[in-house]
């Protein structure tokens, strides 16, 4: 029997489910695994070894049941037996989601198929901005922890997706270019980072992790979650969709969406569109081996070299 299948049924009699039958539904960041037990479905994870910390994955699943029970749709956590949301099985943190309905937004680089895309993003905006107050009214409690999208965690020595100006596939050009904005973004963030909404965000709302189940909207994938500014979640939806032929009906509905529900100043957004950006070329610079990651890693280069270069021209 292979090692993660022996994980696998060690998880299910943790959570009382020895009978429940598992089958592997995504392998990126963590392995994930559609259970059907019965009449009912979960998704169990088993975490990539030293992504996150055990308090960093309690932390999370404290946020998403707190998000949950105040009406935002998010993955509800499923205590094991033992009552606790979290377990470790030979070197291998796991832990148990309800399983959603519906099925992605859309996915990277495929062209956005939704009927009603303004309506969408229009809810997107809604929901973020739904999580952000929720969290606003919530205090974390003793010994929670997430990482930090802030300044330091962007453009410091060590941001938290890596040293994007080290890209080793930088040309001399380039990295002169990222060099440059490194320099005046943190200057210009400097300036307001003080006036900036800032507080927990999800970090990673693209469009493999918003499902769509009819008129309702579901936010899956905290991984990159934790305390960071909300105009950096904000940027995140807009980036992958900013070769959209509609691009500026989808942005308006976002904000619009979001507005509705709570006020935000966007004088700062194109800074972190920049910066957002800039984030997946630190990102793929690890995982330069990876199937794919090549062309990635172009299209990642060239999408921050553009935002980049706008910026700069107006803010040197």
């Amino acid at each position: 029997m292979g090692r993660m299948k022996q994980i696998v049924e060690h998880a299910l009699s943790l959570w009382g489910l020895a009978d429940g039958q598992a089958s592997l539904v995504a392998a990126r960041e963590n392995r994930v695994y559609r259970v059907q037990a019965s009449q009912t479905v979960y998704a169990l994870r088993l975490h990539r070894k030293g992504l996150r910390t055990d308090a960093e994955l309690r932390s999370e699943l404290q946020w998403m049941a707190v998000l949950g029970k105040n009406g935002v749709r998010v993955p509800t956590p499923v205590a094991a037996a033992d009552g606790r949301y979290l377990h470790l099985v030979d070197g291998i943190q796991v832990d148990m989601l309800d399983w959603l309905p519906g099925r992605p937004l859309g996915a990277t680089e495929k062209a956005l198929t939704h009927q009603d895309r303004t309506g969408v993003f229009c809810s997107i905006g809604r929901e973020m901005a739904r999580l952000h107050h929720i969290s606003d009214q919530w205090a974390p409690p003793q010994g929670f922890v997430r990482w930090s999208w802030d300044r330091s965690g962007l453009l410091g020595a060590a941001p938290v997706w890596g040293r994007f100006w080290e890209n080793p596939t930088l040309g001399k050009t380039d990295r002169a270019l990222f060099l440059a904005f490194r320099d005046i973004a943190d200057r210009d963030l400097r300036r307001v980072e003080n006036q900036l909404d800032y507080g927990l965000i999800h970090a990673d709302l693209v469009r493999e992790n918003v499902m769509v189940d009819g008129d309702k909207l579901w936010l899956i994938d905290f991984d990159d979650a934790g305390f960071g500014f909300r105009l950096f979640d904000i940027a995140t939806t807009l980036l992958k969709n900013l070769h959209e032929p509609d691009f500026n009906r989808l942005r308006g509905a976002l904000l619009a969406g979001y507005r509705s529900e709570r006020t935000i100043c966007t004088q700062q957004l194109d800074l972190f569109m920049a910066l957002r950006a800039v984030t997946y070329v630190g990102w793929v610079a690890s995982r330069l081996n990876e199937d794919g990651s090549g062309l990635r890693n172009e299209r990642f280069i060239e999408t921050a070299r553009a935002l980049m270069s706008q910026y700069l021209q107006q803010h040197i």
